[in-house]
């Protein structure tokens, strides 16, 4: 249940006003989200490269419905591909397509993408689509197909083991040869498309976890479910597939101490990094997943209140009248 509200209320636009407007709600983001600008999200990705870890750079923003917003969005992609090349950042980006236009037009899209997919190409740059809800999957993977048809090959996709369908696009995407991130789905999806049990959502992760490794190219499994990690690890040394041909991935300030374990033990690491001002439903997604975030969210929100002197000055012996 809470995690239906949450994900209800990273949709709600009054929740989402009130919430970017409260005190201490940016200081708070920031455990999740590098900043609001590209300069932020670089500042995270060198420390992280210094301490052993990749990172996938996201430009927060989706559902967009105006050429300007999609256009600005690209030219910011295009800015953080030559900052990743020009810094020498050991980084890929991911992007979404309704940022880049997917509801307005299929041309202007194709366009709008078509610019950034050049310039990672130019700078051989990976670049990811990351997946949206189950309304935008048969959407997204045509429109990579198309884009695979045409001979891109620095592009890589997103399968939600929530999905009933996700063996089946895992199974595809192998035979292209084509990179997929497999996660298990952060968006309220209806019985008719989705398992709606966690049990059923993990075991269908696992079935196609052990699809894509060792046979997928260069895999990533990403996931903060302890689980998850260990029946990874498992197949991974069962069937001797080498620690380099596939990673883990991580969302930015969650479970850090998975992240450094992982890198520790000899597995590359990926964590997603996200920047920009539309980070409320981002956040509110993070905290959907794990209740951990929740009280973590709640905690600083206390930190940050006013009435933190209260608490502290009863806790010194300090009554009112």
């Amino acid at each position: 249940m809470l995690r239906e509200i949450l994900i209800h209320l990273s949709e709600n636009r009054l929740a989402r006003k009130v919430s970017m407007s409260a005190p201490g709600a940016r200081t708070v983001a920031r455990r999740f989200v590098a900043g609001e600008s590209l300069d932020d999200g670089v500042v995270a990705t060198r420390e992280l490269n210094r301490n052993g870890l990749t990172v996938t750079l996201d430009y927060l923003g989706e559902s967009v419905s105006s050429r300007g917003e999609a256009t600005a969005a690209a030219d910011t992609y295009i800015a953080a591909l030559e900052r990743i090349a020009g810094d020498g950042l050991d980084a890929n980006v991911s992007l979404k397509l309704t940022q880049m236009g997917q509801d307005i037009d299929t041309a202007f899209l194709r366009e709008n993408v078509g610019r950034v997919l050049d310039r990672a190409r130019d700078l051989d740059i990976f670049v990811r689509f990351d997946m949206e809800s189950s309304e935008y999957t048969q959407r997204t993977i045509d429109f990579f197909r198309s884009l695979w048809d045409e001979g891109y090959r620095n592009i890589g996709i997103v399968l939600q083991s929530y999905l009933y369908r996700c063996a089946d696009d895992a199974r595809m995407a192998i035979e292209l040869g084509a990179r997929v991130r497999l996660c298990k789905g952060a968006y309220q999806e209806p019985e008719s498309v989705a398992y709606q049990d966690k049990a059923d959502v993990d075991g269908n992760f696992v079935r196609v976890m052990q699809m894509l490794i060792p046979d997928a190219h260069y895999p990533a499994i990403a996931t903060h479910d302890e689980a998850m990690l260990e029946a990874t690890r498992k197949h991974v040394e069962a069937t001797g597939t080498p620690h380099d041909s596939f990673e883990f991935q991580m969302l930015y300030g969650v479970r850090r101490d998975f992240q450094n374990q992982l890198r520790d033990a000899g597995y590359k690491v990926r964590v997603y990094v996200p920047f920009g001002e539309a980070w409320y439903p981002y956040l509110m997604r993070r905290m959907a997943e794990r209740p951990a975030n929740l009280m973590f969210i709640v905690n600083a929100l206390v930190a940050e209140s006013p009435l933190r002197f209260l608490r502290r000055r009863r806790k010194d012996g300090w009554r009112s009248s």
